[in-house]
């Protein structure tokens, strides 16, 4: 049955500036509210929508139908002047979207490319969930496309699960999370550093310089597939590095290249008030720079023991394991005045895995099946800086603040940032 208790209004056209005051200028005159209003501009074409209710405390006893009858037609001779096209229908009663006690949901969609044909499972996904799709909206078309999707009526976890296995299948990359304003207030950022902040692994470019790359590189998958306790294979690994002259340090030091688009997530993220920290079962040696350069907040590591200018194969103080990082996060939240669930931890092995449980966001980046399936999402791109669009923020809005005077860091496909540290 219809509800006429309000009425929709959809205008499309080639947008230009004053289109919005023109036509808001129109109903300006009539005894009518705003109950919902949503615009857009897609390739230069507006879509303005917005439902209207008639206000009786302007016009007591006022026909609903009438008033809506004269909107139509003086916005039917606005759209005309404007050369716009004006649609009408039944706004739905009070014109708010579904609100199902189950709360409202973002789902965000990254792939390279992004064909319909994957989007469509996505959205299909959804709706055999039973959730309703309120918006969609494109958050980047580069180094990545990604677009997001608020949903109504879902259950968060069902749906996590669901979308998981429908992006494993259509190769792309699904990110569920909580609608609510404390989804763009997660204010700490602690990322790992080997294969998430850095490419590669620091150790293994140690070893090249010791002679043992093959061997140390077997305990570091065998680590990072979780199964080989962590202290155990780090102090493995750095044994073979005894006799080494520091003077390696620095060659790595030189070697090691940053993810593409790290410098623009931590740019970005620091300009919106995050703080970023790192923690690494890697070496001080090597955080310390990283630190530097790029104005991280918070820092832990391990730390290689060096007597006379050479590696001794020991370590000193205590390690920084799997749960030494959980720990790590708590005390830079505690620090930083942080709750908890308003972090976000980002990283690829097995000894990060309890980092990313205790964050309120946990990212798996290009990792490990074993951390994939229990991390919050992944991202399986290149890419650092797209864990940018998971938390809301647009590709546009990083270019502006990139225009605002702050320096700039390439992270496209064709013109890659692997700039070293």
């Amino acid at each position: 049955m219809n509800d006429d208790s309000t009425l929709l209004v959809t205008v499309t056209g080639h947008d230009r500036p004053g289109i919005s005051a023109r036509l808001l200028s129109t109903l300006s005159v009539f005894p009518v509210t705003i109950v919902d209003l949503e615009q857009v501009v897609l390739a230069g074409r507006l879509v303005l929508g917005t439902v209207l209710g008639v206000d009786e405390r302007v016009a007591p006893g006022v026909s609903r139908q009438r008033v809506f009858e004269e909107v139509r037609s003086a916005l039917d001779k606005t759209a005309i002047d404007l050369d716009m096209e004006v649609e009408y229908g039944d706004g739905g009663g009070n014109g708010r979207v579904n609100d199902f006690a189950s709360g409202r949901l973002h789902v965000t969609v990254l792939a390279d490319p992004l064909r319909p044909g994957a989007l469509g499972a996505i959205t299909s996904c959804v709706a055999r969930a039973g959730a309703n799709i309120d918006r969609i909206e494109r958050l980047s078309s580069y180094p990545v496309t990604s677009v997001e999707m608020e949903i109504s009526g879902g259950n968060a976890e069902q749906l996590r699960a669901e979308l998981a296995m429908e992006a494993s299948t259509q190769g792309v990359d699904v990110a569920v999370q909580p609608s609510g304003l404390h989804r763009r207030a997660k204010h700490l950022i602690v990322m790992d550093v080997d294969s998430t902040l850095i490419q590669g692994e620091v150790i293994e470019l140690l070893a090249a310089h010791a002679g043992c790359e093959k061997e140390v590189a077997r305990v570091t998958e065998e680590a990072m597939r979780g199964e080989l306790d962590f202290e155990e294979s780090l102090r493995r690994r750095v044994s073979l590095l005894k006799g080494l002259d520091a003077s390696a340090i620095d060659a790595v030091r030189e070697e090691i290249q940053l993810t593409p688009g790290a410098r623009t997530l931590v740019r970005t993220l620091k300009r919106l008030g995050y703080e970023c920290g790192i923690v690494s079962g890697g070496f001080t040696q090597i955080t310390d720079v990283l630190v530097e350069r790029l104005g991280l907040d918070y820092s832990a590591a391990n730390t290689l023991e060096v007597v006379d200018g050479t590696l001794t194969g020991e370590l000193v103080g205590p390690i920084i394991d799997r749960k030494g990082k959980a720990t790590t996060l708590k005390r830079f939240a505690a620090e930083a005045g942080v709750p908890l669930e308003q972090t976000v931890a980002v990283g690829d092995g097995a000894n990060d895995l309890d980092m990313l449980q205790v964050a309120g966001l946990g990212v798996a980046f290009n990792a490990k099946p074993v951390v994939r399936q229990q991390a919050d999402t992944s991202v399986n791109v290149p890419y650092l800086d797209t864990i940018a669009f998971i938390l809301g923020i647009t590709r546009e809005e990083i270019e502006a603040a990139d225009l605002h005077g702050l320096a700039t860091e390439p992270a496209s496909p064709s013109s890659p940032a692997t700039a070293g540290v």
